[in-house]
């Protein structure tokens, strides 16, 4: 079973490349810094939530696993 430790970094890594991949892809949209890096913050937050929860509930199904 994963530690809540690692979910947790594994989720902060994720979340900080995907915070990049939307600041560059909400600047492309609107050509502003502002409301791209703002798309970005929300999107980062609301990404990071569900990944963790997504984690911790994968962690307790045991199908496809080899114990």
């Amino acid at each position: 079973m994963e530690t809540r430790k690692r979910s947790l970094v594994k989720a902060v890594i994720w979340n900080l490349m995907g915070l990049l991949m939307m600041s560059l892809v909400g600047l492309l949209a609107t050509g502003s810094v502002a409301v791209g890096g703002a798309m970005a913050l929300i999107n980062t937050a609301i990404g990071f939530t569900l990944y963790l929860v997504y984690e911790r509930v994968w962690s307790h199904v045991r199908w496809g696993r080899h114990v």
